[in-house]
């Protein structure tokens, strides 16, 4: 993957690495997957909170970065749009459970990475662990879903400068407020006299919004992406390839070592900094890679950015942590990219721009053009990485009992947002 200058705000979960069983990603271990992303947060659809001008100019928040604050419900209400109970976390358990059972997940991959027929795959191989835990366990999805289901984000970004940028998260149940990043020229002389354009992102809804069918295609689209890029199959695999979706959670290059990069970019260094000996290569089922991303989901997740900059081997060794981590990026618009989430829901209303490059279907499809841009105009033939993300997007909506008769499922005709 080639080296861009992307702006700190635009970085969120960029740069992601898949994971194959081929010998491709080994010899090119930083090849574009999932999360290649380029664009600053932003969605028409999300609730948008306009600036208020003071003697000093357009000013975001008074905190200070790590700083904490208690709001009261008036405050939530004013500065978060207050707190939808549809989208509480105790609601959380119900919304998985709902759209997929326990039963019939575990069958969907019964090759997940620490299940019994992982064990008995992996026995004798160069990645066995005695003591590996039931990393995709149904029990680690669910404490995911309803921990991020408490947190809100808020984006504030200055008119016409995207570099220049804060990020809040609320904590519904303790109804904190926390300053968690800010560039160093939010607050400039020349940036307090632009607007500040603000974006609030409610993690709650996720399997949480449209009809029953349409929750139903979220959790299968989600899932169907993440075995893709956590596969473990072959076309001659026992079971069939669908059968070994969840089998890695680490990128094999950065985890045996082939590939040595800390994976920490000179650009965000001094917001997110690396630690020393520390490596931040793919881990989780969104591969999740790169030192901003660590230190900016750490940020979402604890309200502290060290935890994950300090220990990233967390992702790979708690399933509750690596799924957040994956919600959270299956949350998050990035412009002019919808989330995947507004798009699989049919929130999402493609712009002219966008039927111009013929996203104009809402449904799997668009979601791998959100997930990776480089996977364009691509159908379901041998070879295309397209064929296996829609053969599980399939077999899953088909488990589930959802007709996606008609829907768009492949990229052909599709060019990058």
């Amino acid at each position: 993957m080639s080296k861009r200058n992307y702006q700190v705000s635009n970085r969120l979960i960029h740069r992601t690495l898949c994971l194959s069983l081929g010998a491709v990603l080994l010899a090119s271990p930083l090849s574009v997957s999932a999360a290649e992303i380029s664009s600053k947060v932003v969605s028409e659809n999300k609730v948008t909170i306009t600036s208020s001008i003071s003697v000093n100019g357009f000013k975001g928040s008074a905190l200070a970065v790590g700083e904490n604050h208690f709001l009261t419900l008036k405050e939530i209400e004013n500065k978060w749009g207050g707190i939808d109970p549809d989208y509480k976390p105790d609601q959380a358990i119900t919304a998985v459970k709902e759209v997929l059972p326990q039963k019939e997940y575990e069958s969907l991959f019964p090759y997940r990475l620490g299940s019994p027929e992982w064990y008995k795959a992996a026995k004798g191989k160069e990645y066995y662990k005695e003591d590996q835990v039931d990393y995709f366990s149904y029990d680690n999805l669910i404490a995911a879903v309803t921990e991020v289901s408490n947190i809100k984000l808020k984006i504030s970004t200055r008119k016409g400068s995207t570099s220049a940028q804060e990020i809040q998260r609320l904590d519904k149940e303790a109804r904190i407020e926390t300053l968690i990043s800010r560039s160093s020229d939010f607050n400039s002389s020349d940036n307090l006299k632009k607007e500040i354009d603000t974006v609030i992102v409610d993690f709650g809804t996720f399997l949480k919004e449209g009809f029953k069918k349409d929750r139903k295609r979220e959790l299968a689209a989600f899932l169907a992406n993440l075995a893709h890029e956590t596969g473990g199959g072959w076309a001659t695999a026992p079971g069939g390839e669908l059968k070994w979706g969840l089998f890695w959670n680490e990128n094999i290059a950065g985890r045996t070592g082939v590939n040595k990069d800390a994976f920490v970019d000179p650009a965000t260094s001094e917001l997110y900094p690396g630690v020393k000996d520390k490596r931040y290569y793919g881990r989780g089922p969104i591969m999740m890679s790169w030192n901003f991303n660590y230190g900016l989901f750490s940020s979402i997740i604890y309200g502290d950015k060290n935890v994950l900059l300090s220990k990233p081997e967390i992702i790979s060794a708690d399933g509750k942590v690596g799924f957040m981590t994956a919600i959270l990026f299956w949350m998050t618009p990035q412009a002019p990219k919808p989330s995947a989430h507004d798009v699989i829901i049919n929130k999402w209303k493609p712009a002219k721009e966008d039927i111009a490059k013929g996203l104009s279907q809402p449904g799997f499809g668009i979601t791998i053009m959100v997930l990776n841009g480089l996977e364009t105009n691509l159908g379901e033939t041998e070879g295309s990485s397209v064929k296996r993300r829609a053969g599980h997007y399939r077999d899953i909506t088909s488990r589930m009992g959802v007709d996606i008769t008609g829907e768009k499922i492949d990229t052909l005709g599709m060019k990058p947002f």
